[in-house]
């Protein structure tokens, strides 16, 4: 087995070389240049040469062959046009999941094999398991602070089959003992953040190579809104319903009904004229309105995503307020004051059958089909018990209580249950089974 380990320059990808070294596998290193452009990013302008020059004195030091691809064009198109489309249309794509998927196990797995590889090994924090039947399982890695799972969902068979991950069953506090006990140059070097290949960003400069900024209504909603609004009330009432008769239990009208976010564009503000000083000045002003307000401006709404707090610039409140949703055809941004505002949470989501990814043949549901899985829907979030339930052309799915934020453009990513791990060859690894973009 010749095995090409991606180094980046990092402690994890550094360890996983080491270690398959120590293994005595035939090991060779290669580095992937992915980004050239600094426009928007926080970082020096040359920080993937760095990354380069750490990485290349790893592999000196582990005495493997070190080689150099430049997969720029592909990560462009497949990634960041990718991400640019999606911010454009209101959602929040998450480039990682797509890097893993498109290029580090794709393009790069590629490059591997016609240097001769049969399999790439990466840093990432989780496992695999070869099944009885010749497929293979992606697991949870051991360490719990550090699981990246959640970014290889959208893997298939023949990527699982070709990947190695050396420290999955290590903790993060391991990996770095064994790179300082082995003089790794990468040793004390902190961990890369924002997004993969491009580093930290500062996001709306960064969008705004491609997206122009227009300006925009930022309106704060009023819980009148909800008191008064019929779908808000019945969906309340469709998901007791659904909790005591189970998803089984509604129409396909009614699931439907139910996970459909709530929109807000009958929230509308009318003008009236009033005088104004001493001089009885004529101005305009909005009437006031028991749903909302116009709290603010902003430059365009696909600078926003569900749940942020920071950069909206509006005072005045004794909570902070939380955008709850966005709308890039009437370019508004909608936020709620305080971290219970009933427009940050959602009890239902549903995915066309379509778009789901099953990473194991054979794992998916029939009409009718009910199951329990439990749910990531954004990386590091504690699994969340929830139901999911096949019905016409969708999946259904019914948290076990109202999820923060449900972001359209991110990655739902599915476990099998405690019940279903506790029976399986490895008992403490979570088994990720599906993936799907959320709606």
């Amino acid at each position: 087995m010749k095995i090409c380990v991606g180094l980046s320059g990092g402690v994890d990808s550094s360890v996983a070389a080491l270690l398959l070294k120590q293994q005595g596998y035939d090991v060779f290193a290669m580095f992937m240049q992915n980004w050239h452009d600094t426009e928007g990013t926080l970082h020096g302008d040359c920080e993937w040469e760095e990354d380069r020059f750490v990485a290349e004195l790893v592999a000196r030091k582990l005495r493997i062959p070190f080689y150099f691809v430049d997969l720029s064009k592909q990560y462009r198109q497949r990634v960041v046009d990718y991400m640019f489309a999606e911010y454009e249309a209101g959602r929040t794509p998450n480039p990682d999941v797509l890097c893993n998927s498109e290029i580090k196990f794709d393009a790069f797995l590629e490059k591997a094999r016609s240097l001769g590889a049969t399999h790439v090994a990466t840093g990432h924090y989780c496992r695999k398991r070869e099944n009885p039947d010749g497929t293979f399982s992606l697991l949870e890695g051991v360490d719990p602070g550090k699981d990246q799972s959640y970014f290889l969902c959208q893997l298939n068979q023949e990527q699982l089959e070709a990947a190695v991950f050396p420290i999955g069953d290590l903790c993060k506090s391991e990996v770095r003992r064994l790179a300082a006990e082995a003089d790794l140059p990468s040793a004390d070097r902190k961990d890369s953040q924002g997004i993969c290949f491009v580093g930290k960003v500062d996001l709306p400069v960064f969008l705004q190579q491609k997206l122009a900024s227009v300006e925009g209504d930022v309106v704060e909603v009023y819980e009148q809104y909800y008191k008064d609004s019929e779908k808000y009330q019945r969906d309340r009432a469709l998901v007791s319903k659904a909790r005591a008769l189970g998803l089984e239990g509604l129409t396909e009208e009614e699931l439907i009904e139910i996970s459909t976010p709530i929109r807000y564009d009958s929230i509308q503000f009318e003008t009236e004229t009033y005088r104004s000083g001493k001089k009885h000045i004529k101005k305009t002003r909005y009437k006031a309105n028991p749903w909302g307000v116009i709290a603010g401006h902003h430059e365009g709404a696909q600078f926003f995503t569900l749940g942020q707090r920071k950069g909206l610039a509006i005072g005045g409140h004794t909570e902070p307020l939380f955008v709850i949703a966005t709308d890039v055809e009437s370019n508004r941004v909608y936020v709620g004051e305080g971290e219970q505002h009933p427009g940050l949470f959602r009890s239902c989501i549903h995915f066309p059958l379509s778009s789901l990814h099953w990473l194991r043949p054979g794992a998916g549901l029939s009409e009718g089909q009910t199951r329990r899985f439990r749910v990531r829907l954004r990386y590091r979030q504690e699994l969340q018990g929830a139901t999911a339930f096949v019905c016409g052309q969708n999946l259904f799915v019914l948290f076990d209580v109202p999820q923060r934020s449900v972001t359209p453009g991110q990655f739902a990513a599915f476990y099998a249950t405690a019940e279903e791990a506790s029976n399986a060859i490895d008992a403490e690894a979570p088994e990720l089974l599906l993936s799907a973009v959320i709606q």
